[in-house]
């Protein structure tokens, strides 16, 4: 019997790792969810038009989504994460001002007030904040030693 003490076995890229990657696939469900429902909903909401279309703006934000969701699974780095989070939080604060606050026609941009919930807003809104927690957490928890962006 050994009179030293053992060193606990050695973690390596283990539970961090883990944590990373899961947050990483949650981040790519929340936005592909959010580029699915607005790529759905999309031709609903062409005739509530100014210079640009709400359906044309729907369409906009589902491929900004699909884009986030694939940089946040295949590229791993900084500015993809900062890309998916800015793309998650900036489509849940519209989507919450949009609902509670009548803000008009804004240059180009359409009324898009709509004072409802319904299963489609309400799956987004959802989609979209898990996004953003998980994003944040790619955000703020950054592996010691990354070399990456």
């Amino acid at each position: 019997m050994s009179s030293q003490p053992t060193a606990p076995p050695a973690r390596g890229r283990g539970a961090g790792h883990l944590v990373r990657g899961a947050a990483r696939v949650v981040a790519a469900a929340g936005l592909a969810v959010d580029a699915y429902v607005h790529a759905h909903l999309a031709d609903r909401y062409d005739a509530v038009s100014a210079s640009i279309g709400q359906g044309t703006l729907f369409r906009v934000e589902a491929a900004l989504a699909a884009l986030a969701a694939l940089l946040v699974l295949v590229w791993r780095r900084l500015p993809g994460d900062l890309f998916a989070a800015l793309v998650a939080a900036g489509g849940l604060a519209l989507l919450l001002v949009y609902r509670y606050v009548d803000v008009g026609e804004l240059g180009p941009f359409p009324d898009m007030y709509e004072p409802v919930w319904y299963g489609e807003k309400d799956v987004t809104v959802l989609a979209q904040a898990v996004a953003v927690l998980a994003t944040l957490y790619l955000l703020l928890v950054r592996p010691r030693g990354s070399r990456a962006l």
